[in-house]
């Protein structure tokens, strides 16, 4: 049975309450969201809020950034925007690479273990994204070895654990071991039945980690503000580039494409958990 969690009767204050909160939520949170799709309409040759005109020009401006080269620009964006994609690629696979097997082994072993490597993975989260950057710099600059795009990917895979690890844990969490137990007297080795059993059953944690991980790592720019070079550099840094002395609306453009396709994955996360949807 259903229950409502508006009461429709007798509950005039906790009703307006809750919508009161809920409305106040909403807008803290999809605000920057709407300010920066308005303004990327404007027709303006500066960025201004709210416009007195509107157009198409930005989002053209974009694609010409990726069609044409910009000799205004010492970075490019088609390079920027690969360079953020193959590192938010490899934070995919190496954090689940990761994870998987760590998952399994922490819902199998007793409440105190898995309580303190959750805590301990979960430590990159509390600790300062600037500190975080700074002591990724001097790892990096103390082995004196041109790491190339792993200057980015290592300190990403630290962000995004916490994250993968979580999902790939919840979906562990609802597999029995006693189904394990069943493979394994039917003749399956543990490892087959592992692979055959267990990991088909995490699927829907796995792509939610793996989704995550994406949004994640793509996005990223305070850890990767200390860890990028002239060579290796990622779209987030080539759109600040682009706005520090003044604002570009072509980067606000450019964000609504990003938002867009967010947007479009964390329902797709919310799908997967919820299992409603499947990506094969």
């Amino acid at each position: 049975m259903r229950v409502g969690l508006l009461p429709k009767e007798g509950g005039g204050t906790y009703r307006f309450t809750i919508l009161l909160l809920a409305t106040i939520g909403i807008l803290i949170s999809s605000l920057p969201v709407i300010v920066v799709t308005i303004m990327s309409f404007s027709a303006s040759e500066y960025s201004s809020f709210p416009p007195t005109e509107f157009s198409l020009r930005w989002y053209g401006e974009v694609l010409q950034l990726f069609t044409n080269e910009d000799p205004s620009s010492a970075q490019s964006v088609v390079d920027s925007t690969v360079t953020s994609l193959l590192v938010a690629l490899l934070v995919m696979v190496i954090s689940t690479l990761v994870c998987i097997p760590l998952a399994y082994a922490l819902a199998r072993s007793n409440r105190n273990l898995r309580e303190g490597m959750e805590l301990l993975f979960t430590l990159p989260l509390v600790f300062p994204l600037v500190m975080l950057g700074i002591a990724f710099l001097l790892i990096a600059e103390s082995l004196q070895v041109d790491l190339g795009i792993w200057r980015i990917v290592i300190p990403h895979v630290a962000l995004v654990l916490p994250f993968v690890l979580r999902n790939c844990l919840s979906s562990m969490n609802g597999i029995s071991v006693e189904i394990e137990e069943a493979a394994i007297s039917l003749g399956a080795s543990p490892l087959r039945a592992i692979w055959d059993v267990v990991i088909p059953l995490m699927k829907a944690g796995i792509l939610a980690g793996l989704i995550f991980a994406l949004i994640i790592s793509f996005n990223e720019f305070t850890v990767t503000f200390f860890m990028y070079t002239i060579d290796v550099s990622t779209l987030p840094i080539w759109m600040y580039s682009r706005t520090v002395s003044s604002l570009d609306p072509a980067t606000l453009a450019l964000s609504v494409f990003i938002i867009v396709v967010d947007v479009f994955l964390v329902v797709l996360v919310d799908k997967l958990i919820a299992g409603r949807g499947n990506l094969f």
